[in-house]
């Protein structure tokens, strides 16, 4: 864009590819410079124009730290997994911090981003949290609610866990992965089903198949108005903690990848590592690429 052509334009953003090494994959994430002072309001509609399942609102204080405010298109949410890597990436390519192991600081506390050598970003979720098994009920209404029944479990108890952000966990057969449909009338009953085990929204249901060193996902959001998640890094923070309490995760650091959104067209890879203490997670962190993918210039809302 001509610097003629910028009049009026305020705000630079960039849009970045999360949790894929190539363009048109992952999950998509506009990153908005310059918004400190805006409006929650204000910011609020900037995410509705872009459209994207979130759009990233960071304000550099530092070489190494800032906050970040994460909206999607309908809500703001207290933390998310691809906007807090995606959003480290964009300030650091600009220059805006420039140290290896930045601290973000955003509505669930502060949490560390980091670049590994490979060219992927690391972060580390908050302090991880799992429920005791929710009741028959909202675990049916889950199940239901994505076109599942309770004969695609693959065994251990739905649970409700997150490190920031909270996912009610469908542990299910390989071959259930591929036959999720989602009803949103049924997401919306079951996210209510779900309200007392949550510390804030849910984040959305995540449907996994477990294979050993690999979890095959889709999550479900409609509570937040994404109906499908092509790539979800808090979810997969959560899961790590779900795995260990379900008992298929050691005690010690594990690590595993999680394969997501192909059945949307926007395939992801995600590399998750836990640590786990006598039967409980107690650090998860998700690590992916980040590619960019457009950069320009767009109006202050008024």
């Amino acid at each position: 864009m001509q610097d003629a052509d910028r009049e009026g334009y305020e705000l630079e953003y960039d849009v970045v590819d999360v949790f894929s090494d190539r363009a048109f994959a992952g999950n998509p994430l506009a990153v908005v410079h310059g918004t400190d002072g805006l409006s929650a309001q204000a910011l609020q509609a900037l995410a509705r124009e872009f459209n994207l399942s979130e759009t990233a609102f960071p304000t550099a204080r530092g070489d190494g730290a800032y906050d970040l405010r994460i909206f999607t298109p309908v809500t703001e949410l207290p933390f998310a997994g691809h906007p807090s890597l995606g959003a480290a990436w964009a300030l650091r390519r600009r220059r805006m911090v420039t140290a290896d192991a930045l601290q973000q600081s955003c509505a669930a506390g502060t949490m560390p981003v980091s670049f590994d050598g490979d060219g992927r970003v690391r972060l580390t979720g908050g302090e991880p949290r799992v429920s005791e098994p929710v009741d028959a009920e909202a675990a049916l209404a889950a199940l239901a609610a994505v076109g599942l029944a309770a004969s695609d479990l693959a065994g251990p108890p739905t649970r409700v866990a997150g490190t920031g952000l909270d996912f009610c966990y469908l542990l299910v057969r390989p071959d259930a992965v591929a036959r999720c449909v989602a009803d949103v009338p049924g997401l919306r009953r079951a996210g209510a089903l779900l309200r007392e085990e949550l510390t804030g929204p849910l984040g959305g249901i995540v449907v996994a198949a477990w294979e050993g060193d690999r979890a095959h996902v889709r999550v479900f959001a409609d509570d937040i108005g994404v109906p499908e998640d092509p790539a979800t890094g808090s979810a997969a923070l959560g899961l790590s903690a779900a795995l260990v309490a379900a008992g298929l995760l050691p005690d010690g650091r594990t690590q595993y990848d999680v394969r997501q959104g192909a059945q949307i067209g926007r395939p992801s890879a995600l590399w998750c590592a836990v640590e786990a203490l006598d039967g409980r997670a107690v650090r998860c962190e998700v690590a992916g690429f980040v590619v960019p993918v457009a950069r320009g210039a767009i109006a202050r809302p008024g």
